[in-house]
């Protein structure tokens, strides 16, 4: 009975923002870009700026015309002639002429005109017709010297041309590009070594510090609380502080890793390729193992204590005890605290966004940041898209290794 709601809910919250994203990354989708800042499958002409510009084209290359002698009046007349010749054939369509009409009258009027009754459909041998008679007459104006109203004619062509919006389908694209861009593979080698080096170190010292507060010792619950701190400051917040804290003039932390030795000058922390990743996973080791803590913390406490009892009796000691009773025993909960992290580790954003923004010189540019970038700062929605679908790819793969590795099938409710 509850097959259906589980299905549904796993195609709302993880299956379908994934398709929609691999929709999106098959399309040059850009927002700083009027002609790709929609999907678009077929061609249209953006109505409103389409006669905001054609008819004082055709009345600035008329009025040259009148002026010019010779093959100067033939070439703009003939110019003249083909222009008008395309803008017959837009209207050919009655549905296309009407809106056409529409938008004329309330332009006319100084009304606004919606983005609904402004875009139309149109053939697109229309389209491309209007498309290279626009670049003709720009080619054309050009070559005629001595014209008056020449800068005039060639931004009202170029402005005319903005009103062709053709498809933005592109395939596969985005996704060759990105596999050839050796930015991307940096990204990726960076996010690895981040997720690689800092579950490992969260992991081993996570199951100390769950061993020793397992145990039974005066002030045990302030303990536990306390070590919960770096977990409950929001990440941002925390990522700020340690900037600070690593900051070459002034940081506390910087300083004294300088007179440990660990490095040759305190701003180097933030200012290099090693230092700012050993920063970064420094910050995340600090932050999130208390979190790695309390979930062996938990699969610790579901092992009887008897067990112990008995292995002392025959004589086990300590790291005997560990390695056969508390390790076997703790191998889900490693699992689950395993996969937990390296998901998260793997979509790191914020953490490093605020520390190192990616830097220096992209050092430290994970793939999620790399998505974010692309998307938002350059406002290539497409290109983000299908980063962000790289993204869930490797945390699929990634994620079924580890249960692989560590011999079980989660997917099998068995």
């Amino acid at each position: 009975m509850l097959v259906a709601p589980s299905l549904i809910l796993i195609l709302l919250i993880a299956v379908w923002p994934v398709l929609q994203s691999f929709y999106y990354s098959l399309f040059d989708l850009r927002l700083n870009n009027p002609t790709k800042s929609e999907v678009n499958l077929s061609y249209h002409i953006d109505l409103e700026k389409y006669l905001n510009s054609y008819p004082f084209l055709i009345s600035t290359l008329e009025d040259e015309a009148g002026k010019a002698k010779g093959s100067t009046a033939d070439t703009l007349n003939g110019l003249i002639k083909e222009l008008k010749d395309v803008d017959t054939g837009i209207q050919s369509d009655a549905a296309v002429k009407k809106k056409y009409e529409q938008v004329d009258d309330k332009l006319t009027n100084m009304e606004p005109v919606s983005e609904e009754l402004s875009s139309v459909k149109v053939d697109k041998a229309d389209a491309m017709k209007l498309d290279k008679t626009l670049h003709k007459v720009s080619t054309q104006v050009k070559d005629l010297k001595g014209l008056k109203s020449e800068e005039d004619a060639l931004g009202l062509s170029s402005s005319l041309n903005e009103a062709v919006i053709k498809p933005n389908f592109i395939g596969f694209d985005h996704y060759k590009s990105n596999l050839t861009d050796k930015r991307m593979w940096m990204a990726i080698w960076n996010t690895s070594a981040f997720t690689i080096i800092s579950v490992f170190i969260e992991l081993v010292l996570g199951l100390a510090i769950a061993v020793l507060i397992n145990k039974a010792f005066f002030g045990r619950g302030l303990v536990r609380a306390t070590i919960l701190i770096p977990w409950a400051i929001p990440t941002a917040v925390s990522a700020k502080m340690w900037q600070f804290l690593y900051d070459g003039q002034n940081g506390i932390v910087a300083k004294i890793f300088e007179k440990i030795g660990l490095v040759d000058n305190a701003t180097d922390l933030l200012t290099s390729n090693i230092g700012a990743m050993f920063s970064i996973i420094f910050t995340d080791v600090w932050k999130t193992t208390p979190y790695m803590a309390l979930l062996l913390l938990a699969g610790l406490q579901t092992i009887s204590s008897s067990l112990y009892e008995a292995a002392s009796i025959d004589g086990a000691t300590k790291w005997k005890q560990f390695t056969t009773i508390t390790l076997p025993l703790l191998k889900s909960s490693i699992l689950v605290a395993l996969l937990f992290r390296t998901l998260d580790a793997f979509r790191v954003f914020d953490l490093v966004y605020v520390l190192t923004g990616g830097g220096p010189a992209n050092s430290t540019e994970t793939i999620s940041i790399l998505a974010y970038k692309r998307m938002f700062e350059q406002t290539n929605f497409g290109d983000g898209s299908a980063l962000s679908v790289i993204v869930f790819v490797c945390v699929a793969v990634i994620s079924m290794i580890f249960i692989k590795f560590l011999g079980r099938d989660l997917l099998n409710d068995k």
